[in-house]
């Protein structure tokens, strides 16, 4: 074996089991939830009569609703010290949601449905997130959060797979393949139950006991806050997966391949969060996200002029690849700027954020896709991202002092 494979296999065997547990977790509930969510967007669309922007506030909304529950189940988490209970039970919410989707008569159970299902996401994200970076050695956490994601990502690319190939099989009764899409979703419950456990709360950690006081929150310090400040501009460039799912509509895909769209998305970000999460404990982590960045622009204006398949594809994948970059590494930074005491309020105020970015992306994205086409939503999300590369590159250095220290 070459000394680069001999490395990897000996990384890979020093991740804790806790954190490849809680990885299949979430593979197994992104089974689920995109073989849904890679055919929801067309089948509003298409089937039910929605416009784009309706898309885009629901999609916009849906995140951001998750986002706010974030905040006060992280925080639940320090008051209690305790983060796998509240993840299990936001896993159960989201898999009790599943059977709603191939029920649901009409948009109004479907908008229901996709609320439910992101509170539960909401009410696991922060304390699943604190638990990897708890369970996790500190010179192997930007290897943990990396596999996370790629194992994640995983179940993101199976599940549009298997709705092709259901959609195929079914002659497009997108009913059956929501049937289906439940079965992975209640075992994700019964893994984190059996599979994952909590490590001791450290006997030095103080007790917290209102972790959304602004006398906590101010704890949190000024390297947390810069990092969710850049991660926020960034969101507003990245707006909901879900255009891409149109985009692919746009330009002639046939209505059972668009969840290929998904899939090429989601192989291209498995197939790099762990190798950038692995490589990021070794390098400067801001100038891997400063790559992501660039990656993400040559999205935007490859997705804003593409005038076929292939174009789409190359565009996607580059999307994919900036997600493998960033998503990470936004993780690692949190969990290294805030205190241990108060990741579980950290991750959930960085998530509220990023919520609240995803729903004015979203939102201004769909208007902008009714207004000006596929082109100028694109374009937008170009120039944003322009700026948030120049933002980075100005506080690179101080944030690279307080990130390091």
């Amino acid at each position: 074996m070459t000394p680069e494979i001999l490395a990897h296999l000996e990384t890979r065997q020093r991740i804790p089991t806790g954190v490849w547990a809680l990885g299949f977790v979430s593979m197994l509930m992104d089974i689920s939830s995109e073989m849904i969510h890679a055919l929801l967007p067309v089948y509003m669309v298409t089937v039910l009569g929605t416009s784009a922007l309706t898309v885009g506030v629901i999609e916009g909304i849906a995140e951001a609703t998750a986002s706010i529950t974030k905040v006060f189940s992280g925080a639940l988490s320090d008051w209690l010290g305790k983060r796998k209970l509240l993840a299990a039970l936001g896993y159960g919410v989201a898999a009790f949601t599943k059977p709603i989707f191939p029920l649901a008569p009409s948009v109004g159970w479907l908008i229901a449905a996709r609320f439910i299902d992101r509170i539960g996401k909401g009410i696991r994200g922060a304390p699943r997130d604190a638990l990897v970076a708890d369970i996790a050695p500190a010179h192997l956490r930007g290897a943990s959060f990396g596999l996370r994601q790629s194992l994640d990502t995983i179940g993101a690319f199976i599940g549009p797979l298997l709705a092709i190939g259901l959609m195929w099989l079914t002659a497009n009764y997108f009913q059956a393949v929501f049937w289906i899409a439940v079965i992975p979703a209640f075992l994700s419950v019964g893994l984190i139950i059996v599979a994952v456990k909590e490590p001791e709360r450290p006997k030095e950690l103080r007790r917290i006991r209102m972790p959304l006081h602004r006398d906590e929150l101010s704890r949190l310090g000024a390297p947390y806050w810069w990092v969710v400040a850049v991660a926020a501009v960034f969101i507003l460039a990245r707006f909901s997966e879900a255009f891409l799912i149109l985009r692919a509509q746009s330009i002639g895909v046939p209505l059972a391949l668009i969840p290929i769209v998904l899939v090429i998305m989601s192989l291209a970000y498995s197939l790099s969060a762990y190798p950038i999460g692995v490589l990021s404990d070794r390098v400067n982590r801001l100038t891997l996200l400063a790559i992501g960045l660039v990656l993400l622009l040559l999205a935007d204006l490859v997705l804003a002029f593409a005038t076929d398949f292939i174009w789409v594809g190359i565009g996607v994948v580059l999307w994919g690849l900036h997600m493998g970059f960033t998503q990470g590494l936004l993780a690692t930074l949190i969990a290294e700027t805030a205190p241990a005491e108060l990741r579980g309020t950290a991750f959930g105020m960085f998530n509220l954020m990023i919520g609240v970015a995803l729903l004015v992306a979203s939102v201004v994205a769909g208007a902008l896709w009714d207004i000006t086409g596929p082109q100028g939503t694109f374009l937008a999300g170009a120039a944003f991202t322009v700026l948030t590369l120049a933002g980075l590159f100005a506080i690179r250095g101080r944030l690279s002092e307080w990130t390091e220290a």
